[in-house]
């Protein structure tokens, strides 16, 4: 009895020593930087029907482009992008939130990206785009 507590013993510190010393590689976030941030009108075929979030508001359809650096030599998965969002009275046009979309890949070095959003009809544009970044993956998250 005293000999297979002892033996469950060495082997569970065993099991816990080799997790320790031997952990797999974490999937850490990768910063990639949007500039030449600007947007345009959606065309007719993907507005049509627009509504804002969550209700059935008529909403403005645009197409926020720019380009993102990849500063690492391997692709990125799943970027999220954050920024800030404001009609012309300086009002944000996205209440609560700055995730507004994702970019699937982004390969090494400078590439562009295209997100869609809606805004609500009665926000007065010309838009304000500030503070736009995006992090995503070195590994696909999101099958």
């Amino acid at each position: 009895m005293l000999l297979r507590s002892l033996t469950l013993i060495f082997f569970s510190c065993l099991l816990g020593l080799l997790s320790w010393v031997y952990s797999p590689p974490a999937i850490a976030l990768t910063q990639i930087k949007l500039f030449d941030i600007t947007y345009k009108e959606c065309p007719p075929e993907i507005a049509k029907g627009a509504v804002t979030s969550g209700t059935t508001m008529a909403a403005n359809c645009f197409l926020v482009t720019g380009k993102a650096e990849n500063p690492t030599y391997k692709t990125v998965y799943d970027a999220d992008i954050f920024g800030r969002i404001y009609d012309a009275n300086n009002n944000p046009v996205m209440q609560n939130r700055t995730r507004l979309g994702s970019i699937p890949e982004v390969p090494p070095g400078i590439s562009d990206f295209e997100l869609r959003i809606s805004v609500a009809a009665n926000q007065p544009t010309p838009l304000k785009l500030k503070q736009f970044k995006a992090a995503g993956f070195g590994a696909q998250v999101r099958k």
